[in-house]
């Protein structure tokens, strides 16, 4: 009789330990699907402390480090689960990059060390996996940006980049045109980037593109085609990109004005840039206008949303540099 209470306590115990560990387990993963990655980690560190053994809970541990660029915290989540599943394309992709990411951050002799470990992961994955597409752009970038002396190669980063082009036409335009903008070969860079525009159309495609005009001093060519791009895609994040160009480069700033307007107007979170640098780039355009009050308005909007935001500082002093207008 004793046995069979002890038993059946023992088991209610184990149903309780099990219960309670599904329970954070799904209070976890809803925080950490909305990207609430604070909110998340205590979840997975309570199951962690039960259960050394839970994989997607020690797999999510290191993703919310790595997105906190915690790089060695996240090395030592995924560090075990390679170990364990040594065939596991995934998680060689999430160390080895992990790795590369540390030693963008640490000094070149560090970095160094480094280099075999990142390209032996990477390279597991895509050997494990065929159609990895996240490993294959680390690979085109690891080899476009290192030295030659250390292992960098154009050949290895096109090949890659040629790979990419047979799992996704996108993925393969855009690195091909990555590995050409590496290699100061904007004509080529352009093409890539018009076919994946043409391929997939995505706000990302448009960004790469304008993104190249600012970089070759081709400012009306970048804000053409961020219009081009809002006006498809309808994405309020847009409305800020076109501003912002207006604004760095003094073009078109009735245009700019107006679509800085509508994104404050249109905000929410997930536009991702805060109206705190929609104001600061107001503040801008009306500097340019000689229009000090209202420069002088938005400045210091920015300023209050977010007091340590260094180019609006900058800017201030600017504008109270400037004669009165009135």
């Amino acid at each position: 009789m004793k046995f069979t209470k002890l038993f059946f306590a023992v088991f209610c115990l184990q149903c309780l330990m099990v219960f309670s560990q599904s329970a954070d387990f799904e209070k976890g993963e809803m925080h950490y699907n909305k990207s609430e990655w604070t909110a998340a980690k205590p979840y997975f560190l309570n199951i962690l402390a039960v259960n050394p053994k839970h994989e997607k809970a020690r797999e999510y541990l290191g993703d919310i480090s790595a997105y906190g660029k915690d790089w060695d915290e996240a090395l030592q989540y995924y560090k075990p689960l390679v170990d364990a599943h040594d065939t596991n394309a995934n998680y060689h992709f999430k160390y080895g990059g992990v790795l590369a990411y540390k030693a963008q951050a640490s000094n070149k002799l560090k970095a160094l060390t480094l280099v075999g470990d990142i390209k032996k992961h990477l390279h597991l994955a895509v050997d494990l996996d065929k159609t990895h597409i996240e490993a294959r752009w680390a690979l085109v970038e690891i080899y476009i940006s290192l030295p030659g002396i250390v292992g960098g190669s154009e050949e290895k980063a096109k090949y890659y980049a040629n790979e990419l082009l047979d799992l996704s036409k996108v993925d393969g335009h855009l690195a091909l045109g990555y590995v050409a903008e590496y290699n100061n070969r904007p004509s080529d860079a352009e093409y890539h980037y018009k076919k994946a525009i043409a391929i997939g159309g995505s706000e990302h495609t448009y960004s790469k593109l304008s993104g190249l005009y600012e970089k070759n001093n081709q400012p009306e060519k970048a804000l053409f085609n961020y219009e081009v791009a809002s006006e498809k895609l309808q994405r309020n994040h847009l409305n800020y990109l076109i501003g912002k160009v207006s604004a760095q480069y003094n073009i078109s700033t009735d245009k700019g004005l107006e679509y800085l307007q509508r994104y404050i107007k249109n905000f929410s979170e997930k536009d991702g840039v805060p109206i705190s640098w929609a104001n600061y780039r107001i503040a801008q355009i009306y500097r340019y206008k000689s229009d000090k009050r209202n420069a002088y308005n938005y400045i210091q909007k920015a300023l209050k949303e977010q007091p340590d935001l260094k180019d609006a500082q900058k800017e201030k002093v600017l504008i109270l540099q400037m004669k009165s207008t009135e």
